[in-house]
């Protein structure tokens, strides 16, 4: 699934540096994370989507169904 967020966060044209600001975390957080370093709960995924404007369910649904 993270896999998919990095792809969704690529896709529109999101840096690490600006999804930091966005999120009012520094790039590391967002490294972090994209590398399996840290785990996003629940609400850190759907503000993290929201951050991409990305649909949180959708991006589920998507790692469920394998894509």
């Amino acid at each position: 699934m993270i896999e998919l967020l990095v792809q969704a966060r690529k896709d529109a044209g999101v840096t690490q540096v600006e999804l930091g600001k966005r999120l009012g975390q520094r790039q590391t957080f967002v490294s972090k994370f994209e590398l399996g370093e840290r785990r996003l709960d629940v609400a850190e995924f759907v503000t993290v989507c929201h951050a991409i404007g990305v649909d949180a369910c959708g991006l589920i649904k998507r790692a469920e169904d394998g894509a």
